[in-house]
């Protein structure tokens, strides 16, 4: 078994960096051994309907979407990220126009943060993650049609809470 994991790793290594950097913006060695980790683990349920490499692929950019996700992330990025977006609002904007839209993306995510759990990671894998309902049935484990009506109803809790904003 040992083997087969090193062939994983040497066969795949660039294409699972480059996921890694690519949607976390650098590189990062613990969620490299994460992906190699699942894989291994989950060897067995590989199925060979479609391209290994492309399965390998999914586990990268997975395990680099939770850890954006995680609580660790946000907070150690926090700062500098939120510094980061300031400044490039900053950019656009007047001083005036620059605390305006600051304001208004706070009352934004202040309305997300306030929906129901399963309404919130709905519309957070869908307009944000820009999952498809698919991706998002799978990921939640429960059918496309209740991932469409927790975010019709959430869009409707969302239009409701800033509908002065708007």
């Amino acid at each position: 078994m040992n083997e087969i994991i090193k062939k994983i790793i040497d066969v795949h290594k660039n294409n699972v960096k480059g996921i890694i950097k690519h949607v976390t913006g650098k590189y990062n060695e613990d969620l490299e051994q994460e992906v190699y980790i699942k894989a291994w683990k989950n060897l067995h349920s590989y199925q060979e309907k479609g391209k290994f490499e492309n399965w390998i692929k999914t586990i990268a950019t997975n395990v680099s979407r939770d850890y954006l996700r995680s609580l660790g992330f946000r907070q150690s990025n926090k700062e500098d990220h939120d510094e980061e977006k300031i400044i490039n609002i900053c950019d656009k904007f007047t001083p005036e126009q620059c605390l305006k839209q600051k304001e208004r993306q706070k009352i934004i995510v202040s309305a997300i943060n306030n929906l129901p759990q399963k309404f919130r990671e709905v519309v957070l894998l869908f307009e944000i993650e820009d999952m498809s309902y698919e991706d998002i049935s799978l990921k939640l484990n429960c059918p496309v049609g209740t991932i469409k009506s927790r975010l019709f109803n959430a869009r409707k809790k969302l239009y409701e809470s800033l509908k002065d904003l708007i």
